[in-house]
C-alpha cells in the first residue's frame, strides 16, 4: 500500500488489532521513511510492530534451542532441526536489521532526525534492544560486536535520560530494566545488573513518594 501517512497509520492500527504484526511492520516502515519526525502514537505503533515480529521468532528460537539440548543428552539432533534452527536464526536477523537500519541509516534515520531527548532515548534503547536480541544467538566475533553496539546505544541513550528525563519517567526505568538485562543476559554480570536496576528503582520511588510525578506518568512509572 502506498498512501498518505495518515493512511498508513491507520493501517498500522488495524494491523494492530488483527493482530498481524508484519502488515503493521509494512506501514508503519512506509510511515518512517516519509522523512517528518514520527509522533508519540508513530513511534509506539513502530515500536509494538517490530517488537512483536521479532518477538515471536526469539520464542521460537528458544524453545527449538531448549528441545535440541534435551535431545541430545540422548542422541544425535538429526540436521533438519539444525537446519530449521538456522532458518529462524536468518529470520531474526533479518528483522533486527530491519529496524536497525531504520534507526541509524544516517541522516535520514530516526535517531539523527529526533529533535528531542525523550525521542533520542526511545530509539537508542531500541537500538541497544535489537542489537541484544541479535547477540542472544550470535557466536564468537560477531556476538562481540554485537554486544558491544547493545552496550553503546543503551549506555547514549542513559546519558541522555539522566540529564534530560526524570527518575520517574516510564521511557528512562524501561531503559534501566533493559540495560540491567543486557548486563545480566549477555555479560552475565548479575551484581551490576541488580545495582543498575536497584538505583534506578530506588530513585524514582524517592521521586514518587516526594509528589514529584506527572499524573499523566504516574501509572506507567508505577
Amino acid at each position: 500500500m502506498s498512501g498518505t501517512r495518515e493512511e498508513n497509520v491507520f493501517m498500522a492500527r488495524l494491523a494492530e488489532q488483527a493482530e498481524r504484526y508484519e502488515d503493521m511492520i509494512h506501514y508503519m516502515t512506509s510511515v518512517a521513511k516519509m522523512g517528518a519526525e514520527l509522533n508519540l502514537e508513530e513511534r509506539n505503533l513502530l515500536s509494538v510492530a517490530f517488537k512483536n515480529a521479532v518477538g515471536a521468532r526469539r520464542q521460537a528460537w528458544r524453545q527449538v534451542t531448549a528441545m535440541m539440548q534435551k535431545e541430545a543428552q540422548e542422541a544425535p539432533v538429526p540436521q533438519c532441526v539444525h537446519d530449521y534452527k538456522t532458518s529462524i536464526e536468518a529470520e531474526l536477523k533479518q528483522k533486527c536489521n530491519e529496524i536497525l537500519t531504520l534507526l541509524s541509516q544516517g541522516a535520514t534515520g530516526l535517531i539523527a532526525s529526533s529533535t528531542n531527548e525523550e525521542g533520542q532515548v526511545f530509539y537508542r534503547k531500541m537500538e541497544g534492544d535489537y542489537w541484544r536480541y541479535l547477540a542472544e544467538f550470535s557466536e564468537g566475533s560477531e556476538r562481540d560486536s554485537n554486544a558491544r553496539n547493545a552496550y553503546t546505544a543503551y549506555d547514549n541513550a542513559s546519558q541522555v535520560a539522566k540529564s534530560a528525563l526524570p527518575s520517574t519517567h516510564p521511557i528512562r526505568l524501561g531503559l534501566a530494566l533493559n540495560f540491567s538485562v543486557f548486563y545480566f543476559e549477555v555479560y552475565q554480570q548479575a551484581d551490576h545488573a541488580c545495582k543498575l536496576a536497584r538505583e534506578s528503582f530506588d530513585a524514582a520511588l524517592a521521586d514518587m513518594q516526594s509528589g514529584g510525578v506527572n499524573e499523566d506518568q504516574l501509572k506507567d512509572s508505577a
